[in-house]
């Protein structure tokens, strides 16, 4: 789950033999004889041409998945080795460097997953790059009560503090391995097989490796899917996949989505609104009570989210989906799911903000609704594991402009410095304990000095701070909120 902002620059993918004339490693003929069966198959190796965020010419390495002859002409599907699935793409020969091709060992068998043959019994073995967690036994863990003092610190005088062992660094989300949404720091990063979109297991299925849907229009916007979805087989040929922005039905051509509008008659989300202000609108949806639409939702979402699978029993699930008004009706935004139970304190199952809407505030408004629904109920609530790549961002970013206001509005009592507990912050912003712990090393706040924790806070920090929250311009009002919880557990059923 994961919230997901916009399509990173040279994300984007590009028609076959779209790139010019470019500087790099000479491009071999096809003519030459590759294999014993004279061409490139799937599972080789070897540099392809492609653009980088700066619009500049690079040969990352990349594996070739699949292979197409469309009128006589090869189309290669390439995975970039150490890149977000995202940006795979299709491309011609001329963007392949044969000259440094690398063939499948035959005698590198993939294991076999739950019985089930790998997908890719020839190709090279894959290095597997685990990011791990070392912690320190002589790094000191705050406690969860013992009060820890605020020090403002003059951003000149600030003395060194030695970064905290296995203290994640902030890193670039381009090239972000499929590691890095382990979201560690203390949280377990193990997922559960329950949800309704669950965490994917099947990675090395050629299948779902490959992005199956060319393009899709939902209302007024055209959306390129980052990943697969298990769409009908038969609509994975269309150029464009049509559906209705209000019940999410899809349709072969604008033709059959037209007859279609003239018969449905939603033009909101189905299920209750609860929280309306401007023109922004939250919809409180029952995955038993309206299953179409929500295992319609999820097909949708698992296009931009790669880490989940689809999982079409909906009913344990409540899906709240955020929606822009206007003359024509609420239009789809973004949405989360949370069980209706959860034995894990998950506040959030899956969480997106459709591409035409990221970059614009949308993703943190869906997290700060997710914990002011938590702070209804009484709870304090985290979301599932693993997160997307960008999901884990934009928490860590919601986490920290979260505790640096609360740190930041403390006022101290008779001269003395503010004193505050890990769990009075937990109750504040029913954020779970965890969570905050791992948000205050993350920024590297917490130091033990004189036999206390202290929680210091620069110049640079609170500048940080002040500038991020100018820019923030979207937030929840509580008073907006019609929301009643409801005690699942005494029901029969959901």
């Amino acid at each position: 789950m994961a919230e997901v902002v916009s399509p990173v620059p040279g994300a984007g993918r590009r028609e076959p033999g779209e790139v010019g004339r470019a500087r790099g490693p000479p491009v071999a003929d096809l003519g030459v004889a590759l294999s014993p069966q004279g061409e490139i198959i799937e599972g080789c190796r070897l540099p392809v041409l492609r653009r980088n965020q700066d619009n500049e010419d690079e040969w990352p390495l990349a594996e070739i998945l699949s292979v197409k002859d469309i009128s006589g002409r090869k189309l290669f599907y390439v995975h970039y080795i150490d890149f977000n699935k995202r940006l795979d793409e299709w491309v011609t020969h001329e963007r392949l460097d044969l000259k440094k091709i690398q063939f499948p060992k035959k005698e590198a068998k993939t294991p076999t997953k739950n019985g089930l043959p790998g997908s890719r019994p020839g190709s090279p073995e894959r290095e597997v790059k685990r990011k791990v967690e070392v912690v320190s036994p002589a790094t000191p863990v705050p406690s969860e009560t013992a009060p820890a003092s605020v020090f403002p610190q003059n951003g000149a005088a600030r003395r060194a503090v030695a970064a905290q062992p296995g203290r994640k660094r902030k890193s670039n989300c381009l090239g972000t391995d499929e590691d890095s949404q382990d979201s560690s720091d203390g949280i377990p990063s193990a997922p559960r097989m329950t949800g309704s979109l669950v965490s994917d297991r099947s990675h090395d299925d050629i299948v779902t490796r490959m992005k199956n849907i060319e393009c899709i229009e939902l209302g007024r916007h055209r959306l390129k899917p980052w990943y697969f979805s298990p769409y009908p087989q038969e609509l994975t040929t269309l150029p464009v996949l049509y559906l209705c922005e209000f019940c999410l039905k899809y349709g072969r051509s604008l033709k059959c989505l037209q007859r279609h509008l003239t018969k449905c008659d939603l033009r909101h989300p189905p299920g209750n609104e609860i929280y309306r202000k401007g023109t922004i609108s939250f919809f409180e949806i029952d995955g038993r009570k309206n299953k179409s639409y929500s295992q319609n939702l999820c097909l949708l979402a698992k296009c931009f989210l790669d880490h989940k699978t689809l999982y079409y029993d909906t009913d344990p699930f409540l899906f709240y989906v955020m929606t822009e008004y206007d003359c024509k009706g609420f239009h789809i935004v973004g949405y989360f799911s949370k069980e209706k139970e959860s034995t894990e304190d998950y506040n959030v199952a899956c969480i997106l903000t459709l591409p035409p809407y990221q970059r614009r505030g949308y993703g943190k408004l869906l997290i700060e609704f997710s914990y002011e629904l938590s702070k209804v109920e009484g709870k304090t609530g985290t979301p599932e594991k693993p997160l997307s790549d960008l999901g884990l961002l934009s928490y860590r970013s919601y986490w920290s402009q979260t505790i640096l206001e609360i740190l930041m509005g403390l006022k101290s009592e008779s001269g003395e410095r503010p004193q505050i507990t890990i769990n009075e912050i937990s109750e504040i912003t029913s954020i779970k304990k965890e969570d905050v712990i791992s948000t205050l090393q993350y920024l590297n706040l917490i130091n033990y000095y004189k036999g206390q924790y202290i929680l210091t806070l620069s110049e640079d920090i609170v500048d940080g701070h002040e500038r991020a929250m100018l820019k923030r311009l979207l937030r929840i009002d509580s008073k907006c909120l019609h929301f009643t919880p409801k005690d699942w557990s005494k029901r029969g059923k959901w």
